[in-house]
C-alpha cells in the first residue's frame, strides 16, 4: 500500500511512476476524502472538548438550584453530531483505505516504463546446447523414460496435473533437497508454512483483493474474507509471518526460506508446445524471503539474485538474467529480476525465479516495522522475495539441455548424491 503522505507531498511524482506501470490514476477525490476526514476530526473533538466541559459543570448548577434540563437537552445534540461525525470519519476512512489498497506499488527508478519489449538482459550463462542429432522435447522425455505421468494425473485431478513417478520423483525431490542444502548454507531460516492461508495474508501479500479469482479457495462463504486459502507461493505465508509486529532492530535482516506446494488458477494454453509442465495448478517451489531495514534492502536484493543464479548455475544449465520493465512487474513489487530457463524444444526462455523487492509496500498493508535503535520510532520494514527454485520449470530445462542421442538423460553432477549415486536416466 502506498503512503498516502507521499501522495499528498508529490502527487505528480507518484502518477508519473504509477504511469511507468501502465496504471493512471487521478488523487484528487482520495484527498478530499482525507481533508474531510482530517477537518471533521477537528471538528469532533471540538465538540467532545465542550462535552466534556459542560458536564463538569452540571453538578455544580444542580447544587446551585439552577435548571439544567436545557444543558442536557443540548448534550443529547452534541452526542448526535459526535456520533453522526463519528460515523462518517470512518467510512472515509474505509473509502481512502480502499482506494489505497487497489493502487500498485510504484516501480524504482531505473526500471524502463513499458512491458516485455522493454526488458533489459543483464547476463547468460553459458552457450545453448547444441545437439548432432533430433533432440526431443521434455514431454516425450518424460514420458519415455517413466518420470512423468501426465494421464493419469489428468485421471485424478483434471488438465494441469501430473504425477510423478519412480525416478521423476527422486529427481524432483533431488532438486528440493540440494536448494535445502545450499540455504541452510547460506545462513536461511528453514520455514514449513501451513498450506492453508486466511484472507489477511493474501492482502497483506497485495495479492488481494485484486487476485483472489486466481486462488483456490477452501470455504464456502460469500465474504472471503472469513475464507481460507490454498496458498500460491509460500511469499504469501512468509512476508506475513511477522504481520503486526514491530521487530527489534538487531533482528534484522531476517532471512527465511520455505518449501510448499503451490495452487494456482493457471490460464494454461492450447498450444501444443507447452504441454507437459510448464504451466499447472500445483507445482513445487522453495521461496526465499528477507525482511530487511530501508536501508539495506538494495543489497539484500542483489544477495537474492546472486543466490537464485547460482543455483541455476551449479545445475550446469542455459540461463539468463532479466531486469523486467515497470510495467511488466507483479502490482506489489517495485522491481523484479527474472532468471529464465533455456527450453530447446520450444526455443524460448522460461522463467524458473522471480527475484523482487517491495519496498514498504507489503509491510504497510500487513503492518510490519521495526523499532529504529536510534529514535526508538517504529519504522516500516522492506521485504523482499525470491524462488529458489521452482522445479515445475527446472525439470523440462534438465531433461532437454541434458538429453543424450540414445534418448537417456545426464543427471547433473550436484544431484547425483541425491540420487543414490545416479548418472544417467535411462
Amino acid at each position: 500500500m502506498l503512503d498516502l503522505n507521499r501522495i499528498r507531498n508529490n502527487p505528480q511524482e507518484v502518477v508519473d511512476a504509477l504511469a511507468r506501470k501502465g496504471h493512471t490514476v487521478d488523487f484528487s477525490e482520495v484527498l478530499k476524502w482525507d481533508d474531510e476526514r482530517k477537518a471533521l476530526i477537528t471538528e469532533i473533538e471540538q465538540l467532545k472538548a465542550k462535552r466534556n466541559k459542560v458536564s463538569a459543570e452540571i453538578p455544580k448548577l444542580k447544587k446551585e438550584g439552577k435548571p439544567v434540563e436545557h444543558i442536557f437537552k443540548e448534550m443529547r445534540e452534541i452526542g448526535e453530531q459526535i456520533a453522526k461525525g463519528d460515523e462518517r470519519i470512518n467510512k472515509l476512512i474505509q473509502d481512502v483505505n480502499a482506494f489505497l489498497c487497489a493502487l500498485p506499488n510504484t516501480p524504482d527508478p531505473d526500471l524502463l516504463p513499458g512491458e516485455k519489449e522493454n526488458n533489459q538482459v543483464v547476463k547468460t550463462w553459458r552457450e545453448k546446447p547444441a545437439f548432432d542429432f533430433k533432440p526431443k522435447s521434455h514431454y516425450d522425455l518424460c514420458v519415455d523414460l517413466g518420470l512423468i505421468d501426465y494421464e493419469r494425473g489428468v485421471k485424478l485431478s483434471g488438465n494441469g496435473f501430473w504425477c510423478y513417478r519412480g525416478v521423476g520423483a527422486r529427481l524432483e525431490w533431488a532438486l528440493l533437497n540440494f536448494f535445502i542444502d545450499e540455504h541452510l548454507a547460506d545462513g536461511y531460516e528453514f520455514i514449513l508454512p501451513p498450506y492453508q492461508l486466511g484472507y489477511n495474508c493474501g492482502f497483506g501479500a497485495g495479492q488481494f483483493p485484486k487476485f483472489s479469482d486466481e486462488v483456490y479457495w477452501l470455504d464456502c462463504d460469500e465474504d472471503r474474507t472469513r475464507n481460507r486459502f490454498m496458498l500460491p507461493t509460500a511469499e504469501t505465508a512468509l512476508v506475513n509471518l511477522y504481520a503486526g509486529e514491530i521487530i527489534p532492530e538487531d533482528k534484522l535482516p531476517i532471512k527465511l526460506f520455505a518449501y510448499s506446494p503451490c495452487f494456482r488458477k493457471e490460464a494454461g494454453s492450447a498450444r501444443s508446445e507447452e504441454r507437459g509442465m510448464i504451466r499447472g495448478h500445483q507445482f513445487n517451489k522453495i521461496e526465499m524471503v528477507q525482511i530487511a531495514k530501508p536501508g539495506d534492502s538494495m543489497k539484500a536484493f542483489e544477495e537474492l539474485v546472486e543466490k537464485a543464479c547460482r543455483l541455476c548455475d551449479k545445475l550446469g544449465l542455459h540461463f539468463r538474467l532479466s531486469k523486467l520493465a515497470a510495467g511488466d512487474c507483479s502490482a506489489s513489487m517495485a522491481r523484479t529480476y527474472d532468471v529464465e530457463l533455456w527450453i530447446p524444444s520450444m526455443e524460448i526462455y522460461k522463467e524458473c525465479s522471480s527475484v523482487s523487492n517491495a519496498n514498504d509496500y507489503q509491510a504497510r498493508r500487513n503492518n510490519t516495522r521495526y523499532r529504529d535503535a536510534e529514535t526508538g520510532k517504529p519504522q516500516y520494514v522492506h521485504t523482499l522475495n525470491g524462488s529458489g527454485l521452482a522445479t515445475s520449470r527446472l525439470i523440462p530445462a534438465i531433461v532437454e539441455q541434458y538429453q543424450n542421442a540414445d534418448g537417456s538423460v545426464t543427471v547433473p553432477e550436484v544431484l547425483r548424491k541425491y540420487m543414490g549415486g545416479l548418472e544417467v536416466i535411462k
